[in-house]
């Protein structure tokens, strides 16, 4: 994806004008990632922010004995970091490649000095900021609220849209069961149990939604109602 295009589609600048998108052009800088690749770590001075252009990232924190906990794995067009900019200027997670991957870099100071001179980018930044927050307050809430089985249908669900019959898994079912605050043995006891009450079928990360009314029905249950 060109520099442009992915700064386009980053819901980020959404609604930015073409004038804004040079300017945007000329602040970044391309980068290319190998696997693996570790962008910043948790607690690091918030030099920029990131947009991918190909390929995928994962925003991930580290308990005190070492265990991963995936908070959203970032696509191409997606932005990431931006608000550590704005807060006490530290990165408040840790963000490593998960293939291959290109990303354009928006240096903070650079950055800070064009929103100063032109509004209505801040203005889109703080819809995508929102767009942020609802999704990380969703998450605590499934945490909180509901069984591995309703947030892997959750998952599942939003991961299809309004048409797809099948899906295919964007991380490994390890960093699934990460994203989803459980372990690999409990996901893949949940997936074997979706597929025996033939709301799926499993394909290796290709996964068929044979009944999506009950598995939507699923993702909005409560740990009350289960």
């Amino acid at each position: 994806m060109e520099n442009r295009a992915a700064i386009k589609k980053c819901p980020l600048f959404a609604g930015v004008t073409d004038q804004d998108l040079e300017r945007l052009e000329e602040v970044c800088r391309r980068r290319d990632l190998h696997k693996g690749e570790v962008l910043f770590s948790q607690g690091e001075p918030a030099v920029g922010f990131y947009v991918v252009t190909d390929g995928k990232v994962k925003i991930y924190k580290l308990s005190p004995d070492g265990k991963e906990r995936i908070l959203h794995i970032v696509h191409g067009g997606e932005s990431f970091a931006e608000a550590a900019i704005f807060a006490d200027g530290l990165y408040p997670a840790f963000a490593e490649s998960l293939s291959r991957a290109t990303v354009l870099f928006f240096p903070k100071k650079d950055f800070l000095n064009l929103l100063k001179e032109h509004t209505q980018i801040p203005i889109n930044m703080i819809a995508g900021l929102s767009r942020f927050l609802r999704q990380f307050a969703t998450q605590i809430e499934d945490l909180t609220f509901k069984d591995v089985p309703a947030r892997l249908a959750r998952y599942l669900v939003e991961l299809a849209g309004d048409e797809a019959d099948t899906v295919q898994l964007p991380i490994s079912k390890s960093q699934l069961a990460s994203r989803l605050g459980t372990v690999s043995e409990t996901l893949s006891r949940t997936l074997r149990k979706l597929s025996d009450d033939e709301l799926i079928h499993v394909r290796g990360k290709d996964i068929d939604i044979l009944d999506r009314d009950r598995l939507e029905d699923l993702a909005e249950s409560t740990r009350e109602s289960l």
